[in-house]
This record gives C-alpha cells, sequence and structure tokens, in this order.
C-alpha cells in the first residue's frame, strides 16, 4: 500500500491518500480545506483512481472539502451512521470559513471492511470523540488509521458535540489490544506506534478512567 499524506487547515488536520499500486486505486481520509488541489495534483501525477473519500467522523475540521473532492473526482463519501448527520448538516463551530454540506453514499460500520485494488481496511467504531468516531486497521501492512480516536501521548477530545469520555476509555481500552507493530496515523500531530502508547493505553482500560 503507498501512502501520501498531508498536514492543512487552521487545525493541522492529517489527511491522508492511501493507493494500491497494482490496480492503481486509492481512497481519501479525512478530506479537510483545503486539500481539494493538492488531492486532485497527487491523483493526477500517480494516475490514481479515487474510490472513496472516507471521513473518520464528522467534525468540521475533516469534513471541509468533501463535497469538492467528491465532485472532482467522483468518489462517494463514506461516514459511520451516527455522524452522518454532522456531514449533511455541519456545525461550524469556530471555522474561519463555511464548512459546504456533503451527503454520504456509504455507511461505514463495525466490522465492515474498506476495499481498493486488493488493499482491504478493516472499520472498528471506536465513539468518545463523536458517537460515529472510526478507524480504519490496515491489518496487512500494520498500519491504523485513527482519526480523532488516538494521538501520540493521548485521545480526542470528549468536552466536544459528541464527546462520551466512557465511550473513550472503550474504545482506548480496544486499541490497546492491538500489536505493537501497529503504526497509528492519527487526524493531527505525529504518527506513533501502538508500542509507543501502550503503557498509559492500558492504564486507560485498566482504571476505566481518563487519565488526568
Amino acid at each position: 500500500m503507498e501512502r501520501l499524506s498531508r498536514v492543512v487547515g487552521p487545525i493541522a488536520t492529517n489527511v491522508h491518500v492511501l493507493a494500491d499500486p497494482r490496480s492503481r486505486e486509492a481512497i481519501a481520509i479525512d478530506t479537510a480545506t483545503p486539500s481539494l488541489a493538492w488531492i486532485a495534483g497527487a491523483l493526477a501525477e500517480r494516475d490514481w483512481t479515487l474510490k472513496l473519500i472516507v471521513s473518520t467522523h464528522g467534525h468540521w475540521d475533516h469534513i471541509g472539502d468533501n463535497a469538492a473532492v467528491a465532485a472532482h473526482t467522483g468518489a462517494p463519501i463514506a461516514v459511520h451512521a451516527l455522524d452522518r448527520d454532522r456531514l449533511e448538516h455541519p456545525v461550524p463551530l469556530f471555522a474561519p470559513f463555511e464548512i459546504p454540506p456533503s451527503v454520504p453514499a456509504v455507511e461505514l460500520a463495525e466490522g465492515g471492511v474498506v476495499r481498493f485494488g486488493e488493499i482491504r481496511l478493516r472499520v472498528l467504531h471506536t465513539p468518545g470523540h463523536t458517537e460515529g468516531s472510526v478507524c480504519l486497521l490496515a491489518e496487512d501492512d500494520g498500519e491504523l488509521y485513527s482519526g480523532d480516536t488516538l494521538f501520540a501521548a493521548g485521545w480526542g477530545r470528549v468536552d466536544l458535540p459528541g464527546g462520551d469520555a466512557e465511550a473513550m476509555v472503550e474504545s482506548i481500552g480496544r486499541l490497546a489490544a492491538l500489536e505493537d507493530r501497529v503504526a497509528v496515523f492519527p487526524g493531527h500531530g505525529e504518527s506513533t506506534t501502538i508500542r509507543r502508547e501502550r503503557a498509559w493505553m492500558e492504564l486507560v482500560r485498566d482504571q476505566r478512567r481518563l487519565l488526568a
């Protein structure tokens, strides 16, 4: 699997484009504003075809260019059902620009699989940051695209719309069960590994609370 990543927007969102080098099919994860020009250029340069736009959750800093990328590429938009309304009726909160609505055509659900070429990503429903937050696990490549559920040395905020501390504890505990080798590519900040994060993740799991 090939991966391109770029940090975009006022909250430094990580946008990822993943591709199967044999079929040249690709997906984009969290198409924040402004990512359209970069995505379009990357696809054209490599002769990749975008098959799906995945929103790990529905906060404005992850969905701002959904509609634009979909219009440019023809790729459908995917999100968990519990965050669908956030895409269709975005709440900009403190966004410095308008967040256009987008219409999901694909529903992500626990245990589902995102397919492009020969690549398979398993959908993990990991609520806590929002009700419909998901992570994508590339089991063959040992990679986790964690959205705003898991960061290097921390977890996503639970005091924003859709946040739930108890749900986040459960989600962190679940991710702690992944193998040490799994590389983590979060929605913000630097990449990490499950091995590096394991100590505090297991504390959260065992104490059943988010750490101070």
